[in-house]
């Protein structure tokens, strides 16, 4: 644990230089599908798959962030930020996923990265968040080995293009995810339920983000290199043996699959026996490079039941009927991210960035044109006290990212579920700033008032 003696802490809680930002993805926000060269990604095509996506929903429009960036800059620029975390679209810069250079897919991400400087905000890019070129995915995806050296390429393009400006890279966006969800539970694309292709992919997509820091470190000079996780404690949904060991095993593949070979050298016991025809020789010492900083994505925690039928064994279970939760059923749970960002201090021993936090809702626009989120309110002063009294018990926490600057595409629940400090219309692709975009701009201010009279 950092020794919190040693920290300076603002009146308001917040160690000095404390980071806040927004957070956002490709897939979810851009639209521009077809545009400048795009090819289609793996979510493309499971958007076109029927009964994958609720009431249709594909990621063709969206927000619209491919046209209307300027406009979204300018919403960061009047909350304050210090920080736009964004994902860049493999398709985009590389439409299959490897070869051939789209320089109309670089130059967008030029005007982005430019504009968000302009703006006075750092730019935090990251690498992977999903959405792996469809034509990759016909090569055999990530339970190809060959992924590994796919995602390093691309790396390299994106950071000889980029480096100059920006210098806080992430890797991978929820490796957990689209691993389980994509290659075990058919939650995600590419919609794949077999063992075997899980387990390679887990593997594979660790290897890739070792060769990625390797490769950033090598062509960004001075770059801060991390990886975000997501992160929640896993508990029983009853209170029984067969319960128990579900939980056990989904923490396994969900909060230490990915952060334990990266940052300690080794699998959590509890896979490492299965995973290990996948692993060749050097492969865990490549895992196992230095990073700057752990990121965590974190909403609350999740609950495991028996599953014999399952996969592994295990399934999602229900939070208590009586947890306190969201509009869209998801528990609101302030104290298990106190102790969330406690741990991660304890084990990893790295600086913490939130680079995601928030709440879903079903937000509307009401007679005047304002949208009162008071619940999204709740949730964030909720969280942002459990993280003070998180950093005041030495957790070495740095920044935090709000999800999401806008209502965007949610992967399986389409446009249902709004996470976005600005409400979106679909139809006339109107942003209008929530009572929750000025609690967050408010909340900004105030912490830099603090740090300023300390």
């Amino acid at each position: 644990m950092t020794d919190i003696r040693s920290r300076a802490l603002t009146a308001a809680g917040y160690p000095r230089g404390f980071k806040w930002g927004v957070s956002t993805s490709s897939y979810q926000i851009e639209g521009g599908h077809d545009a400048d060269g795009r090819l289609p990604s793996i979510w493309d095509t499971r958007c076109r798959m029927q009964g994958k996506i609720a009431n249709g929903d594909t990621g063709d429009v969206a927000c619209d962030h491919y046209h209307r960036y300027p406009e979204d800059i300018a919403l960061m620029k009047a909350l304050g930020l210090d920080v736009y975390r964004f994902s860049v679209a493999w398709p985009r810069i590389l439409p299959k996923g490897k070869g051939r250079v789209n320089e109309k897919g670089l130059d967008f991400y030029d005007r982005l990265i430019d504009g968000v400087l302009e703006a006075g905000i750092e730019p935090w890019l990251c690498l992977y968040h999903w959405d792996l070129p469809q034509a990759l995915d016909d090569l055999g995806g990530w339970p190809a080995r060959e992924s590994a050296g796919w995602f390093a390429d691309y790396a390299a393009v994106c950071c000889r293009r980029y480096g100059d400006r920006v210098k806080h890279w992430a890797t991978f966006n929820e490796f957990a995810v689209f691993t389980l969800f994509g290659y075990c539970i058919d939650w995600s694309a590419p919609g794949v339920t077999d063992r075997e292709a899980h387990l390679k992919a887990i593997h594979h997509a660790n290897l890739a983000h070792g060769m990625g820091v390797d490769v950033i470190r090598d062509l960004v000079p001075g770059a801060s290199i991390g990886a975000v996780h997501n992160r929640q404690v896993v508990w029983p949904e009853k209170d029984t043996d067969a319960d128990r060991r579900a939980a056990a095993l989904l923490d396994a593949h969900w909060n230490k699959a990915f952060p334990d070979p990266q940052l300690l050298g080794h699998y959590p016991d509890l896979i490492a026996e299965t995973i290990a025809p996948y692993v060749q020789a050097g492969d865990m010492a490549q895992i196992c490079r230095r990073i700057d900083w752990f990121g965590l994505n974190h909403y609350g925690p999740i609950f495991a039941r028996d599953e014999p039928t399952a996969t592994w064994g295990f399934h999602w279970g229900a939070a208590p009927d009586d947890a306190d939760k969201s509009d869209i059923g998801w528990p609101i749970w302030p104290a298990a991210f106190r102790d969330e960002l406690i741990d991660l201090t304890r084990t990893y021993k790295l600086p913490i960035y939130v680079t995601e936090n928030g709440m879903g809702g079903n937000d509307k626009v009401d007679d005047k044109g304002e949208v009162n989120d008071a619940t999204r309110i709740r949730y964030l002063t909720l969280y942002t006290d459990a993280m003070k009294e998180a950093i005041a018990a030495g957790a070495d926490v740095r920044g935090y990212y709000v999800w999401s600057l806008l209502d965007n595409f949610e992967w399986g629940t389409g446009y249902q579920n709004r996470f976005g400090l600005v409400h979106v219309d679909y139809e006339t692709l109107k942003r209008t700033p929530k009572a929750s975009y000025a609690w967050f701009r408010d909340a900004i201010a105030a912490a830099r008032k603090a740090e300023a009279a300390v």
